[in-house]
């Protein structure tokens, strides 16, 4: 299997602001109900105002990306959406999010009809065109896929499988959010999806409230993920997606009449969308100061949307009624700090890796010359040969898997340096595969110095070779860490100085356990089988004092107990708890009957000690 490692788009950094829409939901109701009309005009395609509250006479005006007003259709909306799309085919992430008060549109605006669709049908379909009018002899491979979900008072719930479970929000090592146990179904074309999306849709969790007769009571999440593999060498491989998420609404209890269970959601979605407010705020203070993105699992899923590597487009939903003017004002307000926020995109891909790159490294440096005469080479081959090792084994040592990393790293690193410091890297590589040539012959050496030290027996012996051992390996590691002093930039020799040492530790470490293994098993064989003759072990003690018949009634009392008790008769012994007395019904049913009280050592944490004072205060406490 080819090893793959992850790279980012370093030499090309750009960052992207986040894009803001405003879209102003068409008046609902009398114009004429208390001579009122819309708070909010549209004054072109990039500007509004709003009446200043204070002052009826004044007003507020704001500037955004675009400016969708009361006719503006599906398709006119989506337009503001579709530049970013082709990203997500070049490996990179993008994101758009409907946010708004209650009943201003958003749903509207993300789902649409089924004669007005609306950004998300519109935006999988451009994708699907888009990978399909990919040429073949670009040599890429593609693959589409999706996920849905949605964040219900606090818990992340698969709206493909529905279930109760509450799935975790996890982040990755290259600070990618991922979701464990998340369904992802592959799609190869628009109607695969709407097969998938549109019973998925009716999952989500809805109900009616004052404001609006199907109000959203979850925010739901919709991905789409594309993943494109070059078909020649060295196979990369890009990873790009999509989010497309219908938040919630903000509510005014007061307003909605909420109560019980619709009072609960409105909380959940209040309390994510103002920890939102504080992740946007976080963003544009441009301190060091922690950005709660934890804070809330809607902000831990917009993390790459708000401040992270996506190219991100917000489109604020508002209403023209007086009767919405603060929600209205709060959501121009909340745009108005976002469209500051300034996103880091970049392009996640994989590469395969060769698979033995030491292994033409050691072949390289054969060729090419080392500067030992081939008679040298061929008597440490013959030498090697008669040690029981081959070249092999040594090529596969534990030290093996950090040397190719760190020949990797190197290899990365002269790839992506400028012309000029090309042949320095080369130097400095060839240095290196030197260096951890002449290392694994010095390996060889101490392999075979271990299996001498392994085959003395003896305590006194084996001291004394060990001293000499250490002795003779003392000028070696100075020699080597000399050789690192000197040359620090060469790291790929630290991970063989250690490895080289562990053999004999571990020699070393075998044997006292041996030691102790063979003590202990000497201590229990003198418990069990008493010396000298003695009837049984009790009588080495305070035992012998008893009288034989009645400490032999007592034994087979407590055998039988053991043999045919319940648990609550075996817990009623002293020493045996809940735990042991399972234990104790668990070897009886797999070992069958205890034949004699010793047998009970076959119980799993039953050690010698602990059976003498088991016997000690049973006994005793029968003849009480």
């Amino acid at each position: 299997m080819p090893q793959r490692v992850a790279v980012s788009d370093g030499a090309n950094k750009k960052t992207s602001r986040v894009r803001v829409a405003v879209r102003l939901r068409p008046f609902m109701g009398n114009q004429d109900e208390n001579d009122e009309g819309p708070c909010v005009k549209g004054l072109d395609s990039q500007n509004l105002e709003i009446i200043n509250w204070r002052n009826a006479t004044e007003t507020v005006k704001y500037h955004f990306d675009a400016f969708h007003g009361e006719q503006t259709t599906q398709q006119e909306v989506f337009l503001s959406v579709k530049p970013i799309l082709p990203h997500i085919l070049n490996g990179q992430n993008a994101c758009v999010f409907a946010y708004g008060p209650t009943g201003a549109g958003k749903t509207h605006t993300m789902m649409g009809s089924s004669d007005q669709p609306g950004v998300i049908p519109r935006a999988v379909r451009e994708v699907c065109k888009l990978v399909k009018a990919k040429d073949d002899n670009e040599g890429w491979d593609y693959s589409i896929g999706m996920s849905y979900l949605e964040i219900y008072n606090e818990k992340v719930l698969d709206l493909l499988s529905p279930s109760s479970l509450d799935l975790p929000i996890r982040e990755d090592k290259d600070k990618n959010i991922l979701i464990p146990g998340l369904t992802h179904t592959t799609i190869s074309c628009f109607s695969d999806f709407d097969k998938q999306f549109v019973p998925a849709s009716l999952n989500r969790t809805t109900a009616s409230t004052k404001l609006n007769q199907r109000s959203s009571r979850s925010h739901a999440v919709l991905l789409i993920k594309v993943v494109r593999t070059q078909r020649a060498l060295p196979h990369r491989q890009q990873t790009g997606k999509l989010y497309l998420i219908d938040l919630a609404g903000s509510e005014d209890n007061r307003r909605t009449g909420n109560q019980g269970i619709r009072l609960k959601e409105s909380g959940a979605i209040n309390l994510s969308l103002f920890t939102l407010n504080k992740v946007v705020d976080s963003l544009n203070s441009g301190t060091a100061v922690r950005v709660p993105y934890r804070d809330s699992k809607l902000t831990r899923m917009l993390q790459d949307s708000l401040g992270g590597s996506a190219h991100s487009v917000m489109i604020t939903n508002i209403a023209p009624e007086y009767k919405h003017y603060f929600d209205t004002f709060s959501a121009l307000n909340f745009a108005s700090k976002s469209k500051l926020i300034v996103n880091k995109p970049f392009t996640c891909e994989t590469v395969a890796v060769p698979v033995l790159p030491v292994k033409r490294a050691k072949e390289d440096h054969e060729a090419g010359g080392s500067g030992e005469p081939p008679k040298k080479r061929q008597k440490d081959e013959k030498k090697t040969e008669q040690d029981g090792s081959s070249p092999s084994s040594h090529f596969h040592s534990s030290s093996e898997p950090s040397v190719m990393e760190r020949l990797i790293a190197l290899e990365k690193l002269m790839m992506n340096c400028q012309d000029k410091d090309k042949l320095s890297m080369l130097k400095d590589v060839a240095q290196s595969r030197m260096e951890i040539q002449e290392l694994k012959e010095k390996q060889k050496e101490f392999e075979s110095n271990a299996k001498l030290f392994s085959r003395l027996t003896g305590e006194g012996s084996g001291a004394k070779h060990e001293a000499a051992f250490k002795n003779s390996t003392a000028p070696l590691q100075r020699k080597q860490s000399a050789a690192t002093k000197a040359n620090r930039q060469q790291a790929v020799v630290q991970p063989l100085q250690v490895s080289q040492i562990q053999p004999l530790q571990q020699l070393v470490v075998v044997k006292k356990q041996s030691v102790c293994v063979k003590k202990k098993e000497k201590k229990i064989s003198e418990l069990v089988e008493p010396p000298d003759g003695k009837e049984n072990f009790m009588e080495t003690g305070w035992e012998f004092q008893l009288d034989t018949s009645v400490l032999e009634h007592s034994r087979q009392k407590i055998l039988h107990v053991l043999n045919t008790g319940s648990l609550k008769e075996l817990k009623s012994l002293q020493q045996i708890g809940d735990k042991k007395a399972k234990l104790i019904l668990g070897c009886r049913e797999i070992h069958g009957l205890f034949i004699k009280l010793e047998d009970v050592m076959k119980v799993e944490g039953m050690t010698a000690k602990r059976f003498s004072t088991f016997m000690k205060a049973n006994i005793l406490s029968a003849m009480g």
